[in-house]
């Protein structure tokens, strides 16, 4: 009689334990609210850039120089230098010179569109024969290795 008690009850305990799970399946997933999760977050890279997002400081803005250096040290320095010298990469010496800086910013926040769409960034690997790597750095962040590009080019 004991041994009867006992199975009823792990069959109730078990039928309880699977219609719990069972349950928990059937739920709707809580939608992910987007806004919350970038909320309070900088830009990040994978939207193509438009010549309205850029703005330029005249004169230099010292502290996107001072924090573009720190991320071109950072992240950059490994492939580029800061002559023309071609390392890995080419070097920078002059590169806002020749290049808008909305395609330098697109180039570091989005690299495989430019490298898949723009004549100019396949031409450049064609001649490095590696591909840039996707460095992650955010819009305001590739806005600050844009002012230190022109510092090093000589802007005031």
């Amino acid at each position: 009689m004991l041994h009867k008690k006992i199975i009823a009850i792990s069959a109730i305990a078990l039928s309880v334990v699977l219609f719990s799970c069972s349950e928990g399946v059937k739920k709707e997933p809580k939608p992910v609210d987007v806004q919350e999760l970038t909320k309070d977050k900088p830009e990040t890279h994978g939207t193509e850039l438009k010549e309205s997002d850029i703005t330029l400081s005249n004169p230099l803005d010292q502290s996107m120089v001072k924090t573009g250096k720190e991320i071109y040290d950072l992240k950059c320095s490994a492939c580029h230098r800061l002559t023309t010298e071609k390392l890995v990469g080419p070097g920078w010496k002059d590169v806002t010179k020749i290049r808008k800086p909305l395609w330098i910013m697109n180039m570091i926040t989005n690299v495989d569109m430019m490298l898949e769409t723009d004549p100019e960034a396949q031409k450049l690997l064609e001649q490095c024969m590696v591909r840039m790597p996707n460095q992650n750095l955010t819009v305001p962040q590739a806005r600050e290795v844009v002012e230190f590009m022109r510092s090093n080019d000589g802007e005031k």
